[in-house]
């Protein structure tokens, strides 16, 4: 029997043997899948198991105050509720009756309230933001299930005023728009955490342990921006749109010597407080960040390039035919059919003519043009702390043509901002010096302390200050005597540039309908100490030049402005001169009788001197309605016989805006050969009119069809 039993137990004693194993080896799995968990997933399960156990509530920061350079807000945040469910909580059955009553409080939906207590299983936001009057009101229903919680809210006091400059935020208190946005991180601050403590029912437990982080609130801003200064700005750019029925317009004021932006309003625009209530494309600042071809305004660019490198002097004179002749087209002045003749260099700024621009920018050649253009920053960004800029569009260099340069220099081809254009005027006004445009000076801590402040940036030095006085005498008469004169504001010296540019038709060309007028400005002129840029979009009233549109809005805004600044009025003494100085402006003397125009010569008090044999004047020297000192000699040009002889001297007779047949017969009275070209009448001849000339040379005279006005440039 003993020797039957052996081999059970040997059997027996296997099976127990792997069972132990089996047993050691499931233990030796629990203690290393304990020892995994203890060491290397610890940390996360504990974190899944406070998460599980508490909830988070963001708490936002209130965000810094932005207000004006005296202190004004301009952007304040203030507390509001806003309200959230926990659907654990919300009674069984209940969720309809409690949908009900806020939907009839908060004006949303009662489905979609619904659905957001039934759908989700923990933290739903209801409605941020909510009004007082709707707050109580849920609170006072004492809802199971629905808790507040308080958030600021930002608010505009002052609604529209500046809102393209000071953006908006969103419903997380982000910064979407203008400066706002430029300067989020530091506007914003730190948010703060509520933890609230849930049971394993995902129920809230009263008396629970709470923690509560605070926010840290964000730091203020101090703008350059004027309240007041902006308010004059808005003021009359809305009379200005709704007197010229304008797409757009915008007015910019600026400190010249430290390129601090005092005002930049823009129409139309929309209030901040409702800004998703607006069209978005109303949320543009289209002074920073929309380009145009700016017309006779960018002449200032051109006469400072030139006046710097010698190119002119203010006592070169130039001669304007109504149209100037250049490789690759003809450009024409404003005034066809009435060309300027003879001018001086502040007379050709005084008319905007079209022909000395182009004829100075000429002899600049590309190299120093492009010199200027970049140094005054075209082309590039200003670097204003503002988000969107624009870097316009410039010709480049190495495709640039004769055309090109001389339709640059009329302020045609190149598309700049408005920002750009009026940093670039600050540096012609100040002393040469480009500024970089500011428009935050300092930045405060959340309990008022300063802690930065932004100084002036000198970017660099573009032109002399010599160039700059010259230039700003060169405006000054803009305004007193030339195209500017609705600019002029009585006790202060005022200079100034205007400029009605064509829109340019999409797939290329300009608009004969369609104009973007504009006026450029500083005052006081002998020191200034504010510049202005006022540009409109497509007025709808038939007038449209800078000189009717804009220069009277700039006259309001930078009179009132001076005013409100305190800047003295100026008085110059009536300057009294001798009989003897007292200029004379020469009358009209071609086709009259030689005896009748001595005579009107003497009778304005000055001296004739007649030339030739005929009965009738056929030119004179100096021409027709340039101003002389009284005393002086006028020369007249009788028709001379063809065979007066070789030596005889004649000026070139005026032609401009004459028919072939009245050339020809002008012709028929002097020892002069003629080539006509073209049809129609003569937009300009060479030699220009007052030339002397040798009897017997030659006069080119181009004639061109007659077109209607609103084909032409309208430059002034």
């Amino acid at each position: 029997m003993t020797v039957r039993q052996q081999p059970v137990r040997i059997k027996t004693k296997k099976r127990i043997q792997i069972i132990l194993l089996l047993v050691s080896l499931a233990f030796m799995g629990l203690f290393s899948r304990l020892i995994w968990i203890q060491l290397f997933k610890g940390e996360e399960l504990q974190k899944m198991a406070y998460e599980a156990r508490f909830r988070d509530v963001a708490i936002e920061a209130k965000r810094g105050v932005i207000s004006d350079r005296n202190g004004r807000p301009l952007a304040i945040s203030i507390t509001t509720d806003s309200f959230y469910a926990n659907p654990p909580q919300i009674e069984e059955g209940k969720e309809a009756e409690i949908a009900q009553q806020l939907s009839g409080i908060l004006g949303v939906s009662q489905t979609e309230i619904l659905n957001q207590i039934t759908k989700n299983q923990a933290f739903v936001w209801i409605q941020r933001k909510v009004d007082k009057e709707k707050a109580e009101a849920i609170k006072a229903l004492s809802l199971k299930g629905i808790h507040s919680v308080e958030e600021p809210e930002r608010v505009y006091p002052k609604g529209a005023l500046l809102a393209n400059v000071l953006g908006f935020v969103g419903m997380d208190n982000n910064g979407l728009n203008g400066i706002e946005a430029s300067f989020d991180k530091t506007l914003s601050g730190t948010p703060g955490t509520l933890m609230v403590e849930f049971d394993s029912k995902n129920q809230r437990i009263p008396e629970a342990t709470q923690k509560f982080i605070a926010p840290v609130d964000g730091s203020s801003l101090v703008l350059t921006i004027d309240e007041t200064i902006q308010y004059i700005a808005e003021r009359e750019l809305r009379k200005l749109a709704e007197t010229h029925q304008t797409d757009r317009a915008g007015i910019l004021v600026m400190e010249p010597k430290t390129g601090r932006i005092l005002a930049m309003a823009v129409s139309p625009t929309f209030d901040p407080n409702a800004y998703n209530k607006y069209d978005e494309n109303l949320w543009k600042n289209l002074l920073i960040s929309d380009v145009y071809e700016p017309g006779s305004t960018f002449k200032t660019v051109v006469m400072s390039g030139a006046l710097e490198e010698g190119v002119v002097t203010p006592q070169d004179t130039f001669y304007c035919g109504g149209a100037i002749k250049v490789k690759g087209g003809t450009i024409r002045c404003w005034r066809t059919g009435r060309p300027h003749g003879y001018e001086t260099f502040f007379e050709g700024v005084q008319n905007s003519c079209n022909p000395v621009f182009v004829t100075i920018g000429l002899k600049m050649g590309q190299d120093l043009f492009y010199k200027y253009l970049n140094g005054f920053g075209f082309g590039q960004k200003t670097g204003i702390d503002l988000p969107g800029e624009g870097t316009g569009l410039i010709v480049g260099q190495k495709r640039c043509t004769e055309l090109d340069l001389a339709t640059m220099s009329i302020g045609q081809a190149n598309a700049v901002t408005p920002i750009q254009l009026l940093t670039a005027f600050c540096a012609i006004c100040n002393g040469g010096n480009l500024m970089k445009p500011q428009i935050v000076q300092e930045i405060r801590d959340a309990s008022g302390n300063l802690v930065e402040t932004i100084e002036p940036e000198i970017v660099r030095q573009v032109i002399s200050p010599e160039t700059s006085k010259t230039v700003l005498s060169a405006l000054e008469t803009v305004v007193s005597q030339g195209t500017g004169k609705a600019a002029y504001i009585e006790g202060y010296r005022v200079g100034g540039k205007t400029g009605t540019a064509q829109k340019i038709i999409p797939g290329g060309g300009y608009s004969s309908t369609e104009f973007i007028p504009s006026f450029m400005g500083v005052a006081p002129a002998n020191d200034p100490q504010i510049v202005c840029l006022v540009v409109a979009d497509n007025p709808k009233t038939g007038v449209h030049t800078g000189s009717a549109v804009c220069a009277p809005a700039f006259e309001s805004v930078v009179r009132d402005t001076l005013s409100y600044l305190k800047v003295p009025a100026q008085v110059v003494p009536e300057q009294v001169s001798a009989s003897s100085l007292q200029a004379v402006t020469v009358p009209s003397l071609v086709e009259k009788d030689v005896q009748a125009a001595v005579a009107e010569i003497q009778q304005a008090g000055l001296q004739a001197s007649v030339i030739g044999d005929g009965a009738q004047v056929i030119a004179q020297l100096p021409l027709a309605n340039t101003q002389i000192l009284k005393g002086n000699s006028v020369v007249l040009y009788t028709r001379m016989p063809k065979n007066a002889g070789t030596a005889a001297q004649i000026p070139a007779p005026e032609l401009t805006g004459k028919t072939k047949e009245e050339i020809l017969k002008i012709s028929e009275g002097v020892d002069l050969s003629f080539e006509i070209v073209g049809e129609g009448v003569a937009m300009y001849q060479d030699p220009a009119p007052g030339t002397l000339i040798q009897a017997g040379d030659k006069i080119t005279v181009q004639l061109e069809e007659e077109k209607e006005p609103s084909e032409e440039p309208l430059d002034p």
